[in-house]
């Protein structure tokens, strides 16, 4: 062993700063980020935590491409073959993927991938640890953090000429990993942190010898030049040894914790720090304390004396190349690179760049609202899904809303974006922001304004979306909310006469049943306006105003469907035609039925032949003329019968009621026979009845009994509608409890009504409890002792439903299967199945309870089984 205390100490190498080839002769700095280094073939190689591979060449030139979607963990450059094999992620999880790129050939300006294929032992999910390449390129070495070594072996540039075997297993982590070749003969250097091991690849079935029982950290292997006979070197904490593939060789005495090793012409240079490792849980960890420093000392083995020794701060890594030995420096200086490169004049891209590293740095300490700050920086730059992706926790809204006004303000914002933003808002309930954001100039902010108005009416802002809607003249949104959603009839009919008149004519055979018949006095007004010279009330556009003095005028005919139901409007409407047009269909039309009438009326009428004739041609008001005429009352209601004319049934019955008494009898009989609701018409019926004693007392009962129990049916609709609009409350509290954070402000005991101190228990019914009065006054622990009465009664209440259910189908089943009835009834009288059968002689009118729904289910069973009987 050589003594380290004796070796002389030289300086052979000079350190210099790297300066940017530039005049102005600043420091040179590489991209942040960087996770993996090598080098050869006369450039420097460099993978970063944002997938790219960047290349450095002698002149201090940088480009890269994009390698991984996520990043770069490994990288091993060839230095025979222009090949360069890396290792990174392209998704999240433990999913290594070895890519193999061929810098000679060009796909798209980047470098040729020429083979992919997934980094895993097996079928075990592990880290990758180190990686080697055989400069022959007939073999690939994969070490993991589990104790596997995956071998390649064949053409590993491709996967039609390779196989991929399980070489080694283990359960150390594998440190360090080295091929020897030597003729044709080729070895693999294995270091683990407890062993170091040889194979054969030359010989089948890959031999093995163990060279050690200590192994190394990571990246505390290397192998020397073949001048050396490529000796495998392994540097423990204590000392540093060299291997042959069959014995150790050398034994070095260099102290101090290692953190790196390499070899160059000749020279072994070490990375350490005065403290040794604790423990190797870490394998090998490189990471220190900021106050701790890292010696870097070169060796000259051969003559036995130091060749150069320095302390530096924060190395990531060394690399050897041109001559010279570059290390790479760690520090977050982001502020300080951001004023160095506006005092430089870097453009925006640069200074993007250095914003989105800033962001990402605050990001992972934890300073999303520092980071958030940086990415607005970035807008214009960064494609925005990298930064909303981050923030889409419901706990950074904030940040993300932020992010996003910033987007908006610069008109960068598509429509997710403002999709994101708007439900943002509506999420954190901030009615002036939401405001302030739709009620800005467009100079301020640009957005989607039917993708907002779409957002907001979903969300329920009616009020906002109907704003936007009026703003930017989206019409046929403006009334779809004010119509459809508010149900603001009158403002939906005072903006559609504002329309230009195309406009105003298609909304109106849109929404004209629903206008006439919500306010039809006003929609029978516009379509009058709309039929004859149409001119917008204000507010038109600037081409409508111009064309006023072109008529304009709608056709009446398309309009006679929306006054369905409406005759008097229908009336009104036809005869303002008339009067404005007397030549128009309609006058035409009005004027022949007016003639008609007249001669009707006249005493020269033949009746049957004039009721015939008016029959044929479906005069309306001709058949109703005779009918009346000839005193034909029935006939008169049995037409608006046939016509589904309710009211005008009604109508008929007041009118000629009193010559003919059975109208009323047939029009109770005619509304309650319909399928549709027609309770008005059959209480405004059975009134008239009732009020003037038209029907026998059999009848008379019956009617009462109706109204009774329609009285009982609107009773129990009512509650019908009170426990669904409770149903959908208790689901709605459901759905919020399940899926939204429950925040508990009770600052008093539900107990006892002292203020609440610690230990405390907090129910998600928003009781709280002190720890002592829940023991003390709670049946369990699990159940809030406030809501536990009024929980068991419901509870209860769905069992003894769930027994009567049962009873009653095992009831009827038995009977219905029974060829003895009577005993099937006497058994179940014998178990007081029927024993408050008394209460069906309760008062009528009294409280509806169980015992009426019982006697009533025990008075049809005994009618169902007297039938049986």
């Amino acid at each position: 062993m050589a003594a380290f205390l004796q070796w002389r100490r030289f300086v052979f190498f000079d350190k210099e700063t790297v300066k940017e080839s530039s005049e102005n002769g600043t420091n040179f700095k590489l991209p942040m980020g960087i996770s993996a280094c090598d080098s050869g073939r006369g450039q420097i190689v460099l993978g970063d935590m944002d997938g790219q591979i960047w290349f450095l060449s002698r002149s201090l030139q940088l480009s890269s491409f994009q390698a991984y979607k996520l990043r770069v963990t490994h990288l091993y450059q060839l230095k025979q073959h222009n090949i360069l094999v890396s290792v990174g992620q392209d998704e999240p999880g433990i999913n290594p993927l070895v890519k193999v790129w061929n810098l000679d050939k060009r796909d798209s300006g980047s470098p040729l991938c020429t083979r992919i294929f997934p980094a895993i032992p097996g079928n075990k999910p592990t880290e990758v640890s180190c990686l080697s390449v055989n400069e022959n390129l007939n073999f690939m070495a994969i070490g993991f953090t589990d104790g596997s070594v995956v071998l390649t072996k064949g053409d590993i540039t491709r996967d039609r000429h390779s196989k991929t075997l399980s070489l080694h297993e283990g359960s150390c982590p594998i440190t360090g990993l080295a091929f020897r070749q030597a003729g044709k003969v080729t070895h693999l250097f294995v270091a683990t942190l407890e062993k170091v091991q040889c194979y054969t690849l030359s010989v089948k079935e890959y031999p093995h010898l163990e060279l050690d029982t200590h192994g190394c950290g990571l990246r505390c292997s290397a192998i020397t030049d073949p001048s050396q006979d490529s000796q495998f070197i392994v540097a423990g904490d204590e000392c540093v040894y060299l291997y042959q593939p069959d014995e150790r060789g050398p034994c070095f005495a260099f102290d101090g914790h290692k953190l790196l090793t390499h070899w160059h012409r000749g020279y072994l240079l070490l990375l350490t720090h005065s403290n040794k490792s604790p423990s190797k849980s870490d394998y090998g960890s490189r990471q220190t304390s900021p106050t701790e420093k890292h010696i870097l000392t070169i060796y000259d083995l051969d003559n036995k004396f130091i060749a150069y020794n320095a302390v530096f701060d924060d190395v990531i890594d060394v690399v050897a190349e041109w001559g010279s030995f570059y290390m790479l420096f760690k520090k977050n200086l982001f502020v300080m690179a951001i004023n160095l490169a506006k005092s430089q004049h870097l453009d925006n891209d640069g200074l993007s760049e250095i914003f989105r590293q800033y962001g990402d740095h605050l990001y992972n300490k934890g300073d999303h609202d520092g980071a958030i700050q940086q990415y607005i920086r970035t807008i214009g730059k960064l494609e925005p899904s990298y930064v909303i992706r981050k923030f889409l926790d419901a706990q950074r809204i904030h940040n993300l809303t932020a992010y996003l006004q910033a987007l908006h303000r610069q008109s960068l914002a598509n429509a997710d974006h403002t999709t994101l933003l708007l439900n943002c808002y509506t999420k954190l309930k901030d009615s002036s922001k939401l405001e302030e954001f739709i009620k800005s100039n467009e100079s301020e902010v640009s957005f989607d304004v039917e993708i907002a108005i779409k957002v907001l009416r979903q969300a329920g802002y009616h009020s906002h979306a109907v704003f936007l809607a009026d703003k930017h003249m989206h019409h046929e949104w403006y009334l779809k909310i004010q119509l459809e959603d508010l149900k603001n009839y009158q403002e939906g009919l005072r903006y559609i006469g504002r329309l230009p008149f195309y406009q105003a004519e298609s909304n109106m055979k849109r929404y004209g049943k629903t206008l006439m018949h919500h306010v039809p006095e006003n929609a029978t007004i516009l379509l009058k306006n709309l039929c004859t010279n149409y001119q917008p009330s204000k507010n038109s556009t600037e081409r409508d105003s111009e064309d006023r003095h072109l008529e304009k005028k709608a056709n009446p005919e398309e309009f006679i469907p929306v006054f369905a139901n409406n005759p008097r409007e229908l009336r009104a409407f036809l005869e303002h035609m008339i009067e404005v047009d007397p030549f128009s269909p309609e006058g035409k039309k009005k004027i022949l039925q007016e003639a008609a009438l007249s001669l009707l009326r006249s005493d020269n009428t033949v009746f049957d032949k004039a009721l015939v004739l008016c029959q044929m041609h479906n005069f309306k008001e001709g058949v109703l003329y005779l009918y009346e005429k000839g005193k034909l009352y029935q006939q008169i209601m049995h037409y608006h019968m046939q016509n589904e004319e309710y009211g005008k049934v009604v109508e008929a019955c007041k009118r000629h009621g009193d010559s003919e008494v059975c109208l009323w009898e047939q029009a109770l009989g005619y509304f309650a026979r319909k399928e549709e609701n027609c309770k008005a018409y059959i209480s405004e019926v059975l009134t008239h009845i009732d009020e003037h004693n038209l029907m026998p007392p059999l009848l008379d009962y019956l009617i009462n009994k109706l109204e009774r129990e329609s009285q009982q049916i609107e009773e129990d609709e009512r509650k019908i509608r009170q426990y669904r609009e409770e149903t959908a409350h208790l689901r709605a509290e459901i759905q919020e409890l399940k899926t939204c954070a429950k925040i508990f402000q009770k600052t008093k005991c539900s107990m006892c009504n002292s203020p609440l101190e610690l230990p405390s228990v907090h129910f998600l019914c928003s009781h709280s409890f002190h720890q002592h009065c829940l023991e003390s006054f709670a049946e369990s622990e699990a159940e809030c002792p406030t809501c536990t009465p009024e929980n068991r009664k419901v509870m209860d209440m769905l069992r003894a439903q769930d027994q009567k259910r049962d009873l009653h189908e095992h009831f009827h089943r038995q009977l219905k299967c029974s060829n003895d009835g009577f005993s099937v009834i006497a058994d179940y009288f014998g178990r007081g199945v029927f024993n408050k059968l008394t209460l069906i002689t309760d008062p009528p009118g009294g409280k509806s309870g169980a015992g009426n729904l019982e006697a009533e289910f025990n008075r049809e069973l005994l009618i169902n089984t007297k039938r049986n009987l």
